[in-house]
């Protein structure tokens, strides 16, 4: 048989979603695609990934040193192609390294786009909660949390710190929603406004309304939160969760 040599029509069709988001990920994490598929995805918000180099355990020193793959990341993300954000996923690295150095990473990548972190993302929907007393919980080593709560203790009134003292971002993955649960209602000091709950290796937002029933407060997690800044990115003011946070505009 002949080949056909002469090219075929062809019509391309237009983008199969009308929004578009990069997500970065570390290599060990179990968590922010799901979150993603199940907050984002069904809203119309393409999701495309890619890993960042990272070994456990969680410690100041191995989030320090994602620092210099950040940038190149950012820049793998479908070049050429229209995003409206970038997603860095990672709370702890973002206060180690600098979230404003984090930020500017991912814009050098990707000149133009929206660079969201879960700290930047975390401090506008905890403000537009309207909350100033915090209570922080994290699954990390107390050194590893010491710098995050000296951050929140510089923008918010912080009321109390806890945390698990876990070590393997696998291992926070594996932490169940019940878990999570008992662990808000005991770190939400007297007079808090909201808690925040770091990590975005965490389940939370699959939990997120047994989670806040328990704190008794608005709860707002690393994932929850990137997903509500990607969401008004997008122009998208919908409840896409459960909980207080995603009913703020």
């Amino acid at each position: 048989m002949t080949p056909r040599l002469s090219p075929l029509p062809v019509v391309l069709d237009r983008d199969p979603t009308p929004h578009r988001i990069g997500l970065i990920a570390l290599s060990t994490d179990m968590t922010t695609e799901l979150d993603y598929a199940r907050v984002l995805v069904p809203r119309g918000i393409a999701v495309h990934v890619t890993r960042i180099p990272f070994a456990n355990p969680v410690t100041p020193q191995t989030l320090a040193a994602m620092a210099p793959d950040i940038g190149a990341a950012a820049g793998l993300i479908l070049p050429g192609e229209a995003l409206d954000a970038v997603v860095y996923s990672c709370t702890s690295a973002s206060v180690v390294i600098g979230d404003e150095r984090v930020r500017a990473a991912i814009e050098g990548g990707r000149p133009g786009v929206t660079a969201i972190t879960p700290i930047s993302a975390g401090f506008a929907a905890l403000r537009a909660l309207g909350a100033r007393r915090i209570s922080l919980l994290t699954p990390y080593l107390p050194e590893t949390t010491a710098p995050m709560a000296a951050l929140f203790a510089e923008a918010f009134d912080l009321a109390g710190v806890s945390c698990m003292g876990q070590t393997d971002d696998r291992a926070m993955a594996r932490i169940n929603g019940v878990t999570l649960a008992v662990q808000a209602r005991a770190a939400v000091e007297a007079g808090s406004d909201a808690l925040f709950i770091a990590c975005t290796a965490l389940r939370a937002v699959e939990s997120i309304a047994e989670i806040e029933a328990a704190a008794g407060v608005p709860v707002v997690s690393a994932n929850l939160a990137t997903a509500w800044a990607v969401l008004r990115a997008c122009g998208d003011t919908g409840a896409a969760a459960p909980g207080a946070l995603m009913a703020t505009p």
